[in-house]
């Protein structure tokens, strides 16, 4: 089954053009022209990853990030100006996974989009591909297969970037992660972010968990070193 690409975009080139090149590689894709548009379709019919423009009327795409991680774990790659790099910090730390500067090639944007879509699912398995695709510690489990992980049963939504950082820390409990290894979890070689942008999506699954289980704590911050998961008591 094709993959559901979103292009949200007001620049009526770009949508045509770019939809083209996905439909060409095998995408099915839907346009929005700008964010309020897409953010009724995007609640009435989800897609598996999005890509937005930060620049557009009504409804930018900031904004329409914000209203989307309310309640939606979908993928989504920014396409920004070459001179917004406060953008795309700032969208890294809201909960995008990826972003492209304009001008961009469409090569380049086929390709990020495999990538992420590789990383959500092989959010299965970080260092052995032969181990349980199941991470089970405590109240904690992380099952990478489905994308899922629940904390004392109940669900709790992440993105794929935060279900990356997550795993990467609890595969190995008691051991300290520093920002440089969870940035390699999460992103690999395709993105580089600063250490704020690792300590904002720590601040951001804390929060999830906290939602759930007030006394959540398992998530050690190591200050200077980085970050651990609670070795069981």
């Amino acid at each position: 089954m094709a993959n559901t690409i979103a292009l949200v975009d007001d620049d009526q080139n770009i949508l045509t053009s770019v939809t083209m090149a996905l439909e060409a590689e095998g995408f099915d894709v839907r346009t929005y022209k700008d964010g309020e548009e897409a953010l009724r379709g995007l609640n009435q019919r989800p897609v598996d990853l999005a890509v937005l423009d930060i620049k557009m009327p009504r409804l930018d795409g900031m904004e329409l990030l914000q209203k989307l991680r309310k309640s939606s774990t979908v993928p989504v790659i920014f396409l920004t100006s070459k001179d917004d790099e406060v953008d795309e910090v700032l969208g890294l730390r809201m909960g995008a996974d990826d972003y492209i500067k304009k001008p961009f090639s469409q090569r380049l944007l086929i390709e990020r989009i495999r990538a992420l879509l590789r990383r959500q699912d092989l959010a299965a398995d970080e260092a052995n591909p032969t181990s349980d695709a199941t991470i089970t510690r405590g109240e904690l489990v992380l099952d990478g297969a489905r994308h899922m992980c629940t904390w004392k049963g109940r669900p709790v939504a992440l993105t794929v970037t935060e279900f990356l950082i997550l795993r990467a820390l609890a595969s190995r409990p008691g051991h300290v992660k520093n920002r440089d290894q969870l940035m390699d979890a999460a992103y690999g070689d395709s993105v580089y972010v600063d250490d704020r942008t690792i300590d904002s999506h720590i601040k951001r699954v804390r929060k999830k968990f906290k939602a759930i289980d007030d006394g959540f704590n398992e998530i050690e911050t190591l200050y200077g070193i980085g970050y651990r998961y609670r070795e069981p008591a």
